[in-house]
């Protein structure tokens, strides 16, 4: 075993196993600027490693892998129109697309809480496993915000309007619902994760990824489809549109329980936000690579960035905690295409790019 680097990232090698663990339990692991660089130099140490066969990420503590960002740093540095968010989510959207394109299999062990930022650090990864305890969200939309990270291009891969349906509600998904949803790949009950830990550790120098695949697979459950894919037929039908009036109107249309419900979640959003999550939905769906998207959604974040809504939703969701944002507009209807423009128009020199 190498040194250990007890920080706010834990990086070491045991035996064959690149081991991150984010360690920030009491935040949940809510990943900072500074983890990001730490993962960074990790990785380019593990990649050249010979010994090192696979990369495993895992949490701290037991309520989760990631609950997502540090917002409330996010939402400091944009009151005093800081350079925090133009200088985070670069190095995120970059470091999100290596763990793309990574060269050797890297195991995300999504269990728990997984949101935001820890869908970046996991979804995008050879190999996700979920659990039992799994609770995997992309509530962005509730924070003025949009499911950002490569969310728009994972959730425009879902089945039918399922990636539209949780990209929009921030709704949680359990481990079933993400294989569904293509955000993961197998479901391990949580019980079974220290044996299979232990077994990624012995993993054989130069091991292929459909090597590290049958491994998982003697410790998976085999679960494919949880509690959503029996919705998908209504989800479809309600969100199967490019405008927020067109399914807001469909959902009022429909006298259904879970119609309703899913309504009064919406109502809870920021309109604009929902308007910015929908049209780079739509637009994901046309685009064939990660790395289009990140460069998609980081336009849009800079701009989210200056927006009142973002300081609005996160004082609401995270500092004041009462729940209840003045959007601006507070009208899907209100949102017209000058507002929406700022969101897509490219950047020049601040644009992102990737080796």
């Amino acid at each position: 075993m190498s040194a250990v680097e007890e920080g706010d990232l834990v990086a070491r090698v045991e035996g064959t196993a690149g081991i991150l663990r984010l360690n920030r339990p009491k935040a949940i692991n809510a990943v900072t600027l500074e983890m990001f660089r730490d993962i960074e130099k990790a990785l380019d140490r593990f990649e050249v490693d010979p010994a090192v066969a696979v990369i495993v990420l895992e949490g701290a503590g037991e309520r989760g892998l990631c609950a997502g960002g540090d917002i409330r740093t996010l939402w400091e540095s944009s009151k005093v129109n800081g350079d925090l968010g133009k200088i985070l989510w670069r190095e995120e959207y970059i470091l999100n697309a290596r763990i793309k394109k990574f060269p050797k299999p890297y195991v995300a062990f999504m269990d728990g809480i997984v949101m935001g930022g820890g869908v970046g650090l996991s979804a995008h990864a050879s190999h996700r496993v979920v659990t039992d305890r799994t609770k995997l969200a992309m509530p962005e939309v509730g924070l003025g915000f949009f499911p950002d990270v490569g969310g728009t291009y994972l959730l425009s891969h879902s089945p039918g309007e399922i990636g539209t349906y949780f990209g929009l509600t921030g709704q949680t998904m359990n481990g079933p619902d993400a294989i569904y949803a293509k955000f993961a790949d197998w479901v391990v009950p949580a019980a079974k994760l220290p044996e299979l830990r232990e077994a990624l550790t012995k993993v054989r120098a130069g091991a292929t990824a459909a090597e590290v695949g049958k491994l998982i697979d003697g410790f998976a459950t085999g679960e494919t489809a949880g509690p959503v894919a029996a919705k998908e037929p209504a989800i479809d039908a309600l969100f199967g549109f490019d405008r927020m009036e067109d399914i807001v109107a469909a959902l009022k249309r429909d006298g259904s329980d879970f119609a309703q419900a899913t309504l009064k979640t919406l109502n809870e959003k920021s309109p604009r936000g929902m308007v910015v999550t929908l049209k780079l939905l739509r637009l994901a769906r046309k685009t064939s690579t990660l790395e289009e998207c990140l460069v998609r959604e980081y336009r849009a974040a800079l701009e989210v960035f200056r927006s009142d809504d973002f300081r609005e939703g996160v004082r609401a969701a995270v500092i004041d905690k009462d729940r209840n944002p003045t959007w601006s507009p507070p009208r899907i209807e209100d949102v017209t295409p000058q507002m929406l423009a700022p969101y897509l128009a490219e950047i020049g020199d601040d644009e992102l790019k990737f080796n």
